[in-house]
């Protein structure tokens, strides 16, 4: 008898690569290897991407928000309004201070109507900035200086008939605190002081005649860091009269002052933009 040896098990395992399977038995697909590192290096591309759009967006974020206005401090907004005020009276044009033409009315009462009456006052000359003495008259000039005036802008006005005449003057005054004293100080005595501004004559024009003895009356308030002040006269050359005998005439003066003050006050006095920085570096 001879011995025949036993069969090898690993050859009859399904694994072997004799090409032998059981029945019913379905080998698991190879997959090649080219395909697993192709897969792996899509993978981590697609991480490297993912991280770099979180850094751009991060990014895009931080100069969105360094473009946008900064938002200034209420102690920040007030000097910067104040700065902006004080300034004004340089910045803005002549024409934007004193413009050729300034409304002003009648009241009703005065024409024994039910409606007041629009006129509009015409500008004859706008002389160059001058000191605080040069354009206040009388004991004007000791108040304004009292409380720091450094500057004064005049123009002259004729009426929209041409027979009144008036100067308005607006003096420069170091904060809002000192023009409402000095305003105050000058209105003491009353709108029918005629001595508080020189006027401001022009040749060949109706004012060609208005001088010192021709003021009638003179209006004052504060704006800002500014006093505004008009004083009003005939321009036929007439001297001083009692206005409190004469109710017409003398409304129609004070309208014609306070109308060249209230215009003036509104342009030089009016509140500034709210400042906003538009965020640029070094802004």
């Amino acid at each position: 008898m001879t011995w025949q040896p036993e069969p090898d098990q690993k050859a009859d395992s399904p694994d072997s690569v004799s090409g032998y399977s059981p029945p019913g038995y379905v080998a698991p697909a190879v997959r090649p290897a080219g395909k697993w590192r192709r897969r792996g290096r899509l993978t981590v591309f697609g991480a490297l991407l993912m991280v770099g759009l979180v850094g751009l967006a991060v990014s895009a974020v931080g100069i969105a928000h360094q473009l946008l206005p900064r938002h200034f401090t209420m102690a920040q907004q007030r000097a910067i309004t104040a700065w902006e005020l004080e300034r004004r009276w340089r910045a803005l044009p002549a024409g934007t201070i004193f413009p050729a033409s300034v409304p002003y009315s009648l009241p009703a009462s005065l024409l024994n109507s039910t409606s007041g009456l629009a006129l509009h006052a015409r500008l004859l000359s706008i002389s160059p900035a001058t000191s605080c003495a040069g354009a206040a008259a009388g004991p004007a000039i000791r108040v304004l200086r009292t409380h720091g005036c450094s500057a004064a802008l005049r123009a002259t006005y004729a009426d929209a008939s041409g027979s009144l005449v008036a100067t308005v003057a607006v003096a420069v005054l170091p904060s809002a605190t000192a023009a409402g004293a000095a305003a105050n100080q000058l209105s003491a005595s009353g709108a029918s002081n005629q001595a508080l501004i020189r006027t401001l004559a022009v040749r060949r024009t109706p004012a060609a005649g208005f001088g010192a003895a021709q003021r009638q009356l003179s209006y004052v308030t504060a704006a800002q860091s500014y006093v505004v002040m008009a004083t009003a006269g005939f321009a036929d050359g007439r001297g001083r009269v009692h206005l409190a005998a004469d109710d017409y005439l003398d409304s129609e003066l004070s309208s014609l002052a306070s109308g060249l003050v209230d215009n003036a006050k509104s342009v030089i006095g009016g509140p500034p933009a709210a400042p906003v920085c538009p965020g640029a570096p070094g802004c």
